[in-house]
């Protein structure tokens, strides 16, 4: 039977780095830390260390294991607030995260309406993207993910439940109307970073064109600046635009292309 103490202790070695850092969070001494870490080898019968320089780092096996901790963890955390709410020792609590496009447009509503309903609801909020937010529901630090995917994004990890809430149509931004992505197959282009701009980068390619990327930023308020300035074009969810709309900038829908929108829980109900 694994400890729940030592699979924190390597959760935090694997988080941190260093032992001396896990001590640190963990408030124990770095020799109570190397004794749990020793402890938890001779229970898997696993090397779960190695050396590495005056330090150690995990093994593959400790990898794999200090994953599985922090996913038992977060379930271990999340029962003990259900469980509190369940009793009548508070009125529960809501952990969610999305990303800036719902949190400007969707998500005040819904929270004001919660909390009027349940006035001792007591919800949280954490502003990141899809795969950030799907690790934290993996990992029980969070109860809800509000996500996007398209129709080419790749599975979400096992025992994620996907809720569709609605389908958000994407938009071309630029200053003059009646554009479309063959239209703009010549112009500078504004995208988000590496990961965010796949599916930009897949519409372009099935129009037959890469796009000249110019300018770089996940913050759609700063991209429809660049747009309302004339120094490029970018593409843009309905939502980002019900959330913030600049002065200037030409919406045009691209016919057929939907950002569809799910709420992400996890296991059973």
């Amino acid at each position: 039977m694994l400890d729940v103490t030592r699979l924190r202790v390597i959760d935090a070695l694997a988080r941190l780095g260093s032992v001396t850092a896990a001590a640190k969070e963990l408030h124990y001494t770095q020799p109570t830390v190397s004794h749990h870490l020793a402890r938890l080898e001779a229970e898997t019968g696993a090397q779960l260390l190695q050396r590495a320089g005056r330090g150690i780092r995990l093994t593959s096996a400790g990898q794999l294991l200090a994953s599985r901790a922090s996913e038992i963890l977060g379930r271990i955390d999340a029962a003990d607030a259900e469980l509190a709410a369940h009793v009548g020792l508070s009125a529960g609590r809501v952990r969610l995260a999305s990303f800036s496009s719902v949190i400007g447009s969707l998500i005040p509503r819904a929270v004001a309406v919660l909390t009027d309903r349940h006035p001792g609801l007591q919800i949280g909020l954490t502003d990141t993207q899809p795969p950030e937010a799907l690790e934290l529901l993996r990992t029980g630090k969070i109860d809800v993910a509000i996500i996007f995917r398209y129709h080419d994004t790749e599975p979400e990890p096992e025992n994620v439940r996907l809720h569709h809430l609605l389908d958000d149509p994407l938009y071309v931004l630029s200053t003059r109307p009646g554009q479309t992505l063959s239209t703009l197959r010549d112009a500078t282009w504004i995208a988000g970073c590496a990961r965010c701009r796949r599916h930009l980068l897949s519409m372009c390619a099935e129009e037959g064109f890469e796009p000249r990327i110019g300018y770089t930023s996940d913050d759609m308020v700063v991209m429809q600046a660049l747009v309302a300035a004339g120094l490029g074009v970018t593409t843009s969810p309905g939502l980002a635009l019900r959330a913030h709309r600049a002065t200037g900038i030409v919406a045009s829908e691209l016919p057929g292309s939907l950002q569809h929108m799910y709420a992400d829980t996890y296991g059973e109900p």
